[in-house]
């Protein structure tokens, strides 16, 4: 017998064009329910919650030249941008293995590239870290080309219970694979004064790393735990009180950004598995293999650099970037997210 005592609820109102909370942007959230609302969020050059929009496509393209029947590997598979457009330049001929460490989002991921049509006889999906290519490439390679892009994707920064963003309430947590390893709240637990400004400086290229160091461990030591992104954005933004006025609230922003990017950075291991993916790239690529690599940092852009003109020197690369290649001015007023991004690429000998 039906109930009718079942309260009746109502679909949740949208709240205006720019909803504050995560949840309350649902239109965003089901972009292919939503179309209109998604390109109204585009055209004001935000980025759709739980959406990504792929950086430098065209000059990717351009750079991986990759023909149906090719063999290649996405690196960092995230939203599936970049894949999607590679898998369609193969024009079902060809395989794309793709990894990511994130769980969550690698199966939403799989799922949509699944409903367009690339299932796994074009396309395989492995939960792994880039760092272990070698491994991929000894059961699958050598590739025809590589991608690999290494910024932590818009549906991460956007979901407040992931702890990417100072400007939302959540856990401090910061985890690439919230499975393995420990949060950004415990690292600080017991990260000594000197360890944590080195950290900043070296990861972030913090100019007030000594004074949010201190403010940081300060308060650990009065056992008041900074477990949630806003406290820790409370704590830095009191280190830097003594700045002028005028220039404070500039200030704590960019402060917040470094200090979110250096914690991430470390906690992940990110320089250490970048500099195992350099070393390791040469050999998944077949010869005449290219491959294309997109930064969002000196530190990681740094360490790309280095190693393609190392391994020129060696004669392992027959060519590779001269000059690094940025978005163009329209994609980054369309993307904002695009402007920190720089782009290396490498043919092997």
């Amino acid at each position: 017998m039906e109930n009718h005592n079942q309260e009746h609820r109502r679909r949740p109102r949208y709240k205006g064009t720019h909803p504050r909370s995560y949840k309350e942007k649902y239109k965003e959230l089901q972009p292919e329910k939503y179309p209109e609302t998604v390109e109204k969020v585009i055209q004001k050059g935000s980025t759709p919650v739980g959406m990504h929009i792929s950086i430098c496509v065209n000059e990717i393209l351009e750079i991986l030249r990759i023909k149906p029947g090719e063999k290649g590997l996405d690196a960092t598979l995230g939203y599936g941008g970049h894949t999607l457009k590679m898998l369609e330049c193969l024009d079902h001929q060809g395989h794309i293995y793709a990894l990511d460490v994130d769980s969550l989002e690698m199966a939403k991921t799989k799922k949509r590239l699944e409903d367009l049509g690339y299932g796994p006889d074009m396309l395989t999906v492995l939960q792994m870290n880039f760092a272990y290519v070698d491994k991929v490439a000894a059961q699958a390679g050598p590739f025809d080309f590589v991608l690999a892009d290494l910024g932590v994707s818009s549906m991460q920064i956007d979901n407040p219970d992931r702890g990417f963003s100072y400007k939302t309430e959540g856990p401090l947590d910061l985890r690439l694979n919230p499975e393995k390893g420990i949060s950004a709240a415990e690292r600080l637990r017991d990260i000594t004064r000197e360890e944590l400004q080195g950290m900043l400086t070296e990861n972030a290229d913090e100019p007030y790393a000594a004074e949010i160091a201190r403010a940081v461990t300060s308060e650990i030591k009065k056992g008041n735990e900074i477990s949630t992104t806003t406290r820790l954005r409370q704590v830095i933004e009191n280190a830097l009180s003594f700045l002028p006025a005028r220039d404070r609230k500039e200030a704590v922003k960019k402060s917040c950004q470094r200090t979110f990017q250096a914690l991430r950075i470390d906690i992940n291991q990110e320089y250490e598995v970048l500099d195992q993916f350099m070393e390791k790239l040469p050999d998944a690529l077949a010869p005449g293999g290219r491959a294309a690599i997109l930064t969002f940092h000196s530190g990681e852009d740094r360490i790309v650099k280095k190693a393609f003109k190392r391994l020129k020197q060696a004669g392992i690369y027959g060519e590779i970037a001269d000059e690094v290649i940025r978005p163009s001015a329209e994609e980054c007023a369309r993307n904002s997210r695009a402007r920190s991004a720089k782009l290396r690429w490498a043919v092997k000998a």
